[in-house]
């Protein structure tokens, strides 16, 4: 027989590792909810920033087309680079993506190129996180299913454990049985009037008149609106399809939006949408039309709902409009300033591909409307002649400086646009 105390030495070899475990996901969140550690290693992972990778997309920059005196570097390599947060006390930019990782970037030394980029709360597995900041510093992170918050983010998100809670918990943004593969990101805002705001695409390319009620009833395919708590829940807006963009315009605190229009229904039709929201209770079409004034062949015979409203802008159809901002700083010529830039991630179902780009639509002074057309910024993303891509461009943002950080999910890589052609 061996010694009792061999015995109790390997007890207590096992009972140290049981208490090591790494935590789940959710018991992960639990911990930092109560402000207790996780356990997690200090060594967090990071994205190098040089390398081939970098030396490769550097090099297919070089295809940018932009406007005189303007210029695009990398400022990051981020894997799978979506929709992006600037830190509103730190400049650090919160990058989401369509997988379970939510990336911090930051420019430590302020020479305008990214330094780190690191996993942000690596204890925690995200389902297609897009953050979004308030102007007082936190920053929430709307996802498939669920809406996160994380105080003081900027300042905690240096090591693995950060300060977090709850804001509509797993299962509680759409019903379940709705969950789906298909145009399952989130995006938000936290607007004006301090509140949150969501888009919830729907799941189908038409939504079937079976799914009408249930979908206006929680907002899918539409955009919600609630307090900071996730109290207070309200259908904002109705008839989209899948607004993968929302912003307010600084000017006259009023809601812009992208949305994808239907599939399938040819090359050139139907547009692509900038929409403007001003207030609650407005429908934008669907499913009664399919983008602008297109009907949709599966509501053809139905007679649609009298107040609808439709686009400010149509697009290139299938380019796919993306994130949107509006311009604030002061970097970039006159023109540009009040303006709205917007991404074009690229076509899929075009027999001639199209978008891959940064669009800008020029608007009054009073930030009511445009003032001209829609017209393409940076461009070159997109190889015309052999229909190849070299990006895809999901969102744009504006650094402290007036610079535009533009995202890039295919080649995994947030750009710098910057101006130094001696215009103001």
């Amino acid at each position: 027989m061996k010694p009792a105390s061999f015995t109790l030495s390997a007890l207590l070899v096992c009972l140290s590792g049981i208490a090591l475990a790494a935590p789940t996901s959710d018991e992960a969140l639990e911990r930092m909810r109560s402000m207790k550690t996780t356990g997690q290693s200090l060594d967090m992972k990071t994205v190098p920033q040089d390398g081939e990778i970098a030396d490769a997309i550097r090099d297919n920059l070089k295809r940018i087309k932009l406007p005189d005196g303007f210029k695009i570097d990398l400022y990051a390599v981020v894997p799978d680079a979506r929709h992006m947060a600037v830190g509103p006390s730190s400049g650090v930019v919160f990058v989401g993506t369509r997988k379970t990782d939510l990336w911090a970037v930051t420019d430590r030394t302020k020479n305008r190129t990214a330094d780190e980029v690191k996993r942000f709360a690596p204890a925690i597995s995200f389902t297609q996180p897009g953050p979004c900041f308030s102007p007082d510093g936190f920053l929430f992170v709307a996802e498939h299913n669920r809406v996160l918050v994380f105080p003081a983010a900027e300042f905690f998100y240096e090591g693995p454990d950060v300060a977090a809670d709850i804001v509509v918990p797993t299962g509680e943004l759409i019903p379940t049985d709705e969950e789906s593969y298909n145009h399952g990101a989130r995006v938000c805002a936290v607007g004006p009037d301090n509140k949150l705001t969501v888009s919830l695409g729907q799941p189908h390319n038409v939504p079937p008149k079976d799914k009408l009620d249930l979908y206006t009833k929680h907002g899918i395919g539409g955009i919600v609106r609630m307090e900071r708590d996730g109290s207070k829940r309200e259908v904002y807006a109705t008839g989209v399809r899948n607004s993968v963009g929302i912003t307010y315009n600084p000017t006259t605190k009023e809601l812009w939006f992208t949305d994808n229009q239907v599939d399938g229904m040819g090359d050139d039709t139907p547009p692509g949408e900038i929409n403007h929201a001003p207030k609650a209770g407005m429908q934008f079409g669907m499913p009664w039309y399919g983008g602008g004034q297109v009907r949709t062949n599966e509501y053809a015979d139905e007679t649609p709902p009298e107040g609808l409203t439709f686009p400010v802008v149509e697009t290139v159809a299938h380019a796919a409009d993306m994130g949107l901002t509006f311009y604030t700083g002061k970097m970039f010529p006159e023109k540009y300033r009040g303006g709205l830039f917007s991404a074009q991630r690229g076509s899929w179902n075009r027999t001639v591909p199209a978008g891959a780009r940064v669009m800008f639509t020029p608007f009054a002074a009073d930030g009511s409307a445009p003032s001209g057309d829609t017209v393409p910024f940076a461009e070159g993303w997109l190889n015309e002649e052999t229909g190849e891509y070299f990006g895809r461009i999901v969102d744009v943002a504006q650094l402290k400086d007036g610079s535009l950080l533009v995202s890039d999910d295919t080649a995994g890589a947030i750009y710098r646009i910057s101006y130094d052609g001696g215009e103001n």
